[in-house]
């Protein structure tokens, strides 16, 4: 396999992913952003350290599948920033068999992809009684599958990673569901501030809650009370802290400066420790679609 040029990147017209060319957060960037270079990092901590420093303006990071659940701590990740939320992208994920030329599904004993890819095809794995090896991400699965060029090897991972490293697709949509998935979110140096009369605004924040009886319930009253819509609730408990200082990750319809959800975020306030907006920014219109 030939080696590929590394481009030269503007860090003003970059959006920056974890993984490598060809991974289905590759493929989500060019089609979130089509007019942006993307840039692949070895981590997720690696992607917000790109946007703190300057060397790409946006970050893509995944949050959860619709099949496997959640994807990356963003818990732990966004609060030690000064990064926002300032979008969100939903992608749907097609898993393809990708193998050197010459192979066939019969000669296949062996195949590689991130636990998430694995994970979202495990039944047709199953059925085929291969041996699965999990991979830091699906694209150098296959960046690696080539360059082996072994013909019992194969990778599952994008249809753009089998068009960039020369791969054969023994069989598309390998994933168990077409209802599979990624949710991503979009980082940035500054905060986003979406018109609400314009399109569907979501509202991002981390809370903690203070020690009384009943306070994570009572916390909630004024989103009902409000008809302040909630579409995720999270706990999540610090590496290092106590079980008892458990935090909550919540997501909402609505914009800070609307009426019921001040009103919310009012009484919100009241039984919390501490409150951290994450983000205001505009909801991808397939989340409601």
């Amino acid at each position: 396999m030939s080696s590929r040029p590394t481009p030269i990147l503007d860090p003003e017209n970059t959006i920056a992913f974890m993984g490598v060319e060809g991974a289905n957060a590759d493929l989500a960037c060019r089609q979130a952003s089509p007019y942006m270079q993307t840039m692949g990092v070895p981590s997720f901590e690696d992607v917000f350290a790109a946007v703190a420093s300057g060397k790409a303006a946006l970050g893509m990071i995944p949050i959860e599948n619709s099949q496997a659940g959640r994807v990356a701590e963003i818990h732990q990740l966004l609060p030690k920033t000064n990064l926002h939320i300032v979008g969100e992208y939903f992608q749907h994920i097609e898993h393809c068999l990708l193998a050197p030329k010459g192979a066939t599904i019969a000669t296949i004993k062996d195949v590689y992809s991130h636990p998430q890819g694995l994970l979202q095809c495990r039944e047709h794995l199953r059925e085929m009684k291969v041996t699965i090896h999990t991979y830091s991400n699906t694209a150098q699965a296959a960046a690696d599958v080539a360059q082996w060029n072994d013909k019992t090897k194969a990778a599952i991972a994008s249809p753009l990673a089998g068009q960039l490293y020369g791969l054969t697709v023994l069989r598309e949509h390998m994933q168990d569901s077409d209802d599979n998935v990624t949710v991503f979110i979009i980082i940035a140096p500054q905060p986003a501030d979406p018109d609400p009369n314009v399109g569907r605004v979501l509202t991002t924040l981390l809370y903690t809650v203070r020690n009384l009886p009943a306070a994570l319930y009572k916390s909630l009253g004024g989103f009902a009370t409000n008809g302040v819509n909630i579409l995720k609730l999270e706990s999540y408990i610090p590496p290092g802290h106590a079980r008892d200082s458990a935090q909550f990750f919540l997501t909402f319809e609505g914009h800070p400066r609307q009426q019921s959800v001040m009103n919310a975020l009012e009484e919100l306030e009241f039984y919390c420790e501490k409150v951290t907006v994450l983000g205001v920014y505009p909801a991808d219109k397939k989340r409601f679609g």
